[in-house]
């Protein structure tokens, strides 16, 4: 059955079916990713281009090992070592690329809305890896394979996002996410770390009470503040704010036995979680969410270009 999806910029555009089918792709190419030899030749002679104007480890690096192990060629391009920092224009630069012949483009850019204009300029197969303060989608989507493999469900999880709502774009893309799949979620964070409208965000609850929040969560999801996107000082310190809002081993007493804890990376220890809660052998599913992101990249990569075959046969 074809994917009807040239694009995955803006998780709203994807249906409960579409997020589905993208995590079942993923989960049938586990079985690649844990035996010796770990690449199938799917996409062998497609061409990717991995475009990051900004620092990621992450999402770059996982980007990068989900198309070798499709058997794609990749250009990984981005930074100051393009012609951007001459004054070249984002068209010119994306249309320079596409004179490649190439087949995709991972976008990841400080501003808002580039993978929006890359896809409007490219005429190729465009992932938003991460855009300013408004989505990333793969993050969103790998979270959601890791909580599904966690409680073999999403609809009717009840989900906390904690922190810095504000300036996340990860909010953009998961908090949508998870209403799609039928979860309740709670954005739970201090008035200034809040976007000013935060009813826009499409949550279910709105509170600034992490204790009160914590007895009722399934999943406790734990943002990074965002110090490099911050005007001023929102917060007094961050010896308060973790005082208040930190994900701490006294904390883990009010939170549900099955509750798990999750983060995209990377983590402030000491701020947002200690040590006990980032490195819980139960409950902290982080880098089970690190892995994730290779299954899921793998199979959007798959889905969105078309591959030879299921994916997992050699």
């Amino acid at each position: 059955m074809a994917f009807n999806h040239k694009h995955l910029i803006n998780i709203s555009d994807y249906s409960a079916e579409d997020i589905t089918r993208i995590l079942d792709t993923a989960a049938s190419f586990r079985a690649v990713n844990e035996r010796r030899i770990k690449k199938v030749p799917t996409l062998k002679g497609f061409t990717v281009v991995n475009m990051f104007n900004e620092p990621s480890t992450r999402t770059r690096s996982s980007f990068e090992l989900a198309e070798k192990r499709l058997s794609c060629d990749t250009l990984n391009f981005g930074g100051s070592s393009t012609s951007t920092v001459k004054g070249e224009s984002l068209r010119d630069t994306v249309q320079t690329l596409c004179s490649y012949k190439i087949d995709a483009i991972v976008v990841r850019d400080k501003h808002a809305g580039a993978p929006r204009k890359v896809a409007d300029v490219s005429g190729v197969s465009v992932i938003c890896a991460g855009d300013g303060k408004h989505q990333h989608p793969t993050q969103a989507l790998l979270d959601l394979y890791t909580i599904r493999e966690r409680f073999g469900r999403i609809e009717g999880l009840r989900v906390g996002i904690v922190g810095d709502i504000g300036h996340s774009r990860v909010c953009g893309s998961l908090i949508p996410a998870l209403k799609i799949m039928g979860a309740h979620v709670t954005v739970i964070a201090p008035p200034t770390l809040m976007p000013a409208a935060p009813e826009i965000l499409g949550a279910d609850e709105i509170t600034c009470d992490l204790d009160a929040a914590l007895p009722e969560l399934d999943v406790v999801y734990m943002l990074r503040i965002q110090r490099e996107r911050l005007e001023g000082a929102p917060y007094p310190s961050l010896r308060e704010y973790n005082l208040l809002f930190g994900l701490t081993e006294e904390r883990e007493k009010l939170m549900r036995p099955e509750a798990i804890v999750c983060h995209p990376g990377p983590v402030n220890r000491g701020v947002e979680l200690d040590d006990y809660m980032c490195d819980h052998p139960q409950r902290s599913v982080i880098l089970d969410q690190v892995y994730s992101g290779v299954l899921v990249r793998m199979a959007v990569l798959y889905l969105l270009l078309g591959g030879t075959d299921n994916g997992v046969d050699a």
